[in-house]
């Protein structure tokens, strides 16, 4: 619980990089969506293991099975506390959503979650009444114009990688409609049981604005601020008595297939350019989270910087129709 506890009050003032927290609490993420029925089911379809000592002894041998995926996302701590309504919990309380995978789509028949790896991708899990962790794939929030289903660059499960406490983003408030089609999400995910403190909670679809799947936020939901995502992010490591290692911001190592991938990057260059001057005509010069990549608080755009995003935002659109 001390975990999930520092996932929770996490933030930027106390800077308590914790790198043991963080690893009890990913892998129990992990654990958690394999364990659960749901996760159970689909899990002996994928191995098809015999038996169901044979089925734990194999889980628990694939128990990071998700941590260095995660690791690599662009982590938010978002918050309902400014909404009249809170966070159900269901049976498998690690949520998947793709806005391409609705829950009736080949990707979500029976026991199937879609794949974390599909760029498109977001992991959510309620910490609290109040507070959800997001989970969301780099290669997404750089290029959210891209094919949804598509595997992030470096899609390998089991690899080292490296987890940057600076870039989780906190402080975003989340208006009623958005906890409802969260909870909407996690509803229709879940596999057969949900819970809520109060009984109204347990059904989102009676009052959310929309209830069509991939336009939950307008498309872009669970997206975190794209303001302060940029491009490079590469991380270099000096190990004690010498040598070191260097990760991309997709976990590749250095001299792997992928570490530098210029075209990969000019692509995203641009697709994060347009995006987060979409994002802001949407929402406004003031940001709608914080990190420590750029010294903390909340941060806005100057008057010359919403006129340029605007620009580009006009351009786009006009690019788009013709």
């Amino acid at each position: 619980m001390s975990a999930i506890d520092f996932i929770r009050d996490f933030n930027h003032e106390d800077q308590n990089y914790n790198a043991p927290l963080f690893n009890a609490f990913v892998r129990y993420m992990s654990v958690q969506k394999l364990r659960t029925p749901k996760g159970l089911e689909a899990f002996v379809a994928q191995s098809n293991t015999k038996d169901r000592n044979e089925t734990l002894v194999l889980l628990q041998q694939m128990q990071d099975m998700y941590c260095a995926t995660w690791t690599d996302c662009i982590w938010q701590i978002a918050d309902a506390s400014e909404s009249p309504t809170k966070f159900i919990i269901s049976d498998h309380p690690v949520t998947v959503y793709n806005r391409a995978c609705p829950h009736l789509s080949k990707y979500c028949v029976g026991a199937n979650d879609p794949d974390i790896r599909m760029n498109a991708t977001h992991t959510c899990f309620p910490l609290s009444l109040d507070k959800i962790l997001i989970m969301t794939n780099l290669s997404w929030v750089r290029d959210p114009y891209q094919n949804e289903v598509k595997f992030r660059p470096n899609s390998k499960l089991f690899r080292e990688t490296v987890f940057n406490f600076l870039a989780i983003q906190v402080g975003r408030k989340l208006k009623e409609d958005e906890v409802l089609q969260i909870n909407l999400i996690m509803k229709r995910r879940a596999y057969r049981y949900i819970a809520a403190a109060e009984e109204d909670w347990l059904y989102p679809e009676r009052t959310v604005s929309t209830d069509y799947w991939k336009k939950f936020g307008d498309g872009y939901l669970l997206m975190p601020e794209p303001r302060l995502i940029h491009m490079g992010g590469e991380i270099v490591i000096g190990y004690e008595g010498g040598g070191g290692q260097s990760f991309s911001p997709y976990g590749h190592t250095r001299g792997q297939v992928g570490f530098k991938d210029e075209k990969r990057e000019r692509r995203e260059a641009d697709a994060l350019r347009k995006f987060q001057a979409e994002w802001a005509v949407k929402h406004g010069a003031k940001y709608t989270a914080y990190n420590n990549d750029f010294g903390g608080k909340h941060r806005e755009d100057s008057a010359e910087m919403m006129a340029d995003r605007k620009r580009v935002h006009d351009e786009t659109r006009k690019q788009r129709r013709i």
